[in-house]
Order: structure tokens, then sequence, then C-alpha cells
């Protein structure tokens, strides 16, 4: 298997898929793998990649936490799926009296969330609130919007930053002393050259700036800055520690959140651009756009991480060779 992904990671690389990547595989019983392949960028200057390099992890961050959070409290009966979203966010107009279920299954749609990353945090929320949804929860469409809204209301329910719950509930206990909203010691857009950080690049802006150690999602940067999480993106990490909390949930420590993940709350299933062909009724999986992603399968007893930096240095015109590449290794693994 090993030889198999090594082959298959060099030819990404040799096509321009991403400069480096991490790999890292996990069994119920404990026992991992993690391999580190290529550099942190193209050509010189870059660092070579480790086995605890610090991707951003983008929209995992759904997931891990916010997701899992909701979950957790709807286990502990601080929430409850059919709570509506204006139970806890009064100032939302235009809520269609919509639920904790349809944000956590992205029924809900609205405003475009990248189209206000030059407003303040102040009125990037009161816009959003004064805006609302577009229309009555309808089909599965896949925005940042509900993720974002949600990580509102957990703040709300427990009186506590989603920074603070997350690092209370799993980072501290799990032991993912990696994983932050907030990386230090990393330079945020540093000019070229690129000195050594903790973080790799994800992509270098319009202006020839290196957007580093800030979330590549600009609408989570702006929240970044004043040192702020948000729900639906931001989170760093590395894939000694998501398989930290990916083994947690073959182990059954979380039993709450793998019984919301196969129902498809907060968590993909199905999805063919991550998982192929390969589905099953308790596997399930997050990817992010800067070109990580996550897979656990209880049945199988087995979970994976991929951390790379796709998007670096400019972000291509689609996804299909990340997918691709997610697919094969999937493919290997699981095989």
């Amino acid at each position: 298997m090993r030889k198999e992904i090594e082959e298959r990671v060099a030819k990404a690389i040799q096509e321009n898929v991403f400069p480096g990547c991490v790999i890292g595989i996990v069994r119920a019983n404990g026992e991992s793998e993690i391999a580190p392949f290529g550099s942190s960028i193209y050509g010189t200057g870059g660092e070579r990649v480790k086995a605890d390099t610090v991707y951003d992890l983008a929209s995992i961050t759904k997931s891990i936490p916010t997701s899992s959070l909701a979950l957790l409290l709807i286990a502990e009966g601080k929430l409850t799926l059919s709570d509506t979203v204006k139970k806890y966010l009064p100032e939302l107009e235009n809520d269609y009296d919509a639920t904790i279920e349809d944000l956590l299954t992205y029924r809900v749609h609205g405003t475009q969330l990248s189209l206000l990353k030059d407003k303040t945090p102040d009125e990037f929320i009161a816009h959003v609130f004064s805006h609302g949804f577009d229309c009555s929860r309808g089909e599965q469409n896949y925005t940042n919007l509900p993720a974002f809204l949600l990580g509102l209301i957990l703040e709300r329910v427990t009186d506590e930053s989603l920074d603070a719950l997350a690092r209370r509930h799993f980072f501290e206990p799990l032991g993912m002393k990696n994983t932050t909203f907030f990386p230090k010691k990393i330079p945020y857009m540093e000019q070229k050259p690129i000195p050594y950080m903790e973080s790799v690049p994800t992509e270098i802006d319009e202006q020839g700036n290196v957007v580093c150690g800030m979330p590549h999602d600009e609408s989570a940067r702006i929240f970044a800055k004043v040192e702020k999480a948000v729900g639906h993106a931001g989170l760093f990490s590395t894939v000694p520690d998501l398989l930290n909390f990916l083994e947690a949930l073959l182990q059954g420590k979380y039993l709450h959140i793998v019984e919301g993940a196969e129902k498809g709350l907060g968590w993909q299933l199905n999805d063919a651009n991550l998982m192929g062909q390969h589905t099953g009724p308790r596997l399930f999986g997050k990817t992010g756009f800067t070109g990580c992603s996550v897979i656990c399968d209880i049945n199988r007893g087995v979970a994976f991480a991929i951390l790379s930096n796709r998007a670096y240095p400019k972000r291509p015109p689609d996804q299909k060779a990340i997918n691709a590449f997610r697919r094969d290794i999937v493919g290997i693994i699981f095989s």
C-alpha cells in the first residue's frame, strides 16, 4: 500500500496538483501510519513537508469542530434538531422557520459569504442577519452560510467562544496540541521570499503577497484578524492531531457524533468526488477547498486524513485534479 501511495503522490506533485502533502491512516486498535511528501511550495525556498506540518483545513472546520460540537450539545439536551434558528438568533430576518437540522443538512440558502470579504466583522454579521435566507428550506445546497450561523448559535447556547468550546471538548482531551484557529508565530501575508513558517502557505494574492497563517477563506479571514473563530472555515491542524480525533470516533468515544455523521448531519455521505465507488452505511467524511480531506469508516475500523495546499500559488479553475487524487488514495487504502 505504501508504495502505491508514494507513486500516486509523486504523480500528483509532478502534475502540480500540490507541492506537497501529508497522508495519515489510523485503525480502531490505535495503529497508525503517517507519510509526508514534497515541499511547502514549488521550487526553492520552501520547507520539506513533515509529519506534523500545519495546514489550513478550510471547510473541514464545518465538521471538526463545528458540527461535532452541535451533535455533542444535542446529546446533552442543550440543543435539538427541531429548534428553530430564530430561537437563538432572534435578529435573523427571513428565517422561514428554519431549524438546526436544516443548518446541519445545508437546506437553507442565503448570502454568499465571500461577497462580504471587504466588510468589518460587525458589518458582516449585520448583513447576514438583515438578509436572512432567500427562500424556505429546500433541497440540499452546500454553502458556507449554515455552518457560519451554527457557530454563532453554539456560542449563544454555551456562552463560550467557538474556539474555547473546541479546545475544551476536543483539542485538549484528545491531545490535538497543534490544532488551532489562531496559529502563532506565523507572519500573515509576508512579502516574498517566504520565510520559515509553522504553516504552509495557501495562495499568492493579486498583489504578490503570500497568504499564510490566516484562513484562505476570505470571509473567515475577516474574523481571524480580530481573533474570532467562525463555524465554516479557519481551523489549522496536522495529520497526527486529526488522526487522534478520528481514532476517538472509531473507538466509540463520541457515539453521538458518529450517529449524527452517519445521517449526514454536518458530514458528507456517499460523495463520489471524495470516496469514489467506496460507500457504506457507516462511512462519512469531509473535504476542504485548500486540498484537505478526512474519511472515517466505522465498519472497516479505519480512518485517514490527507492534508495539502493545492490552492498554492493560485487556486485551480476546478477541483478535478484533487478529487481524482482523493478517489485514488481512497481506493488504494480500502483495497
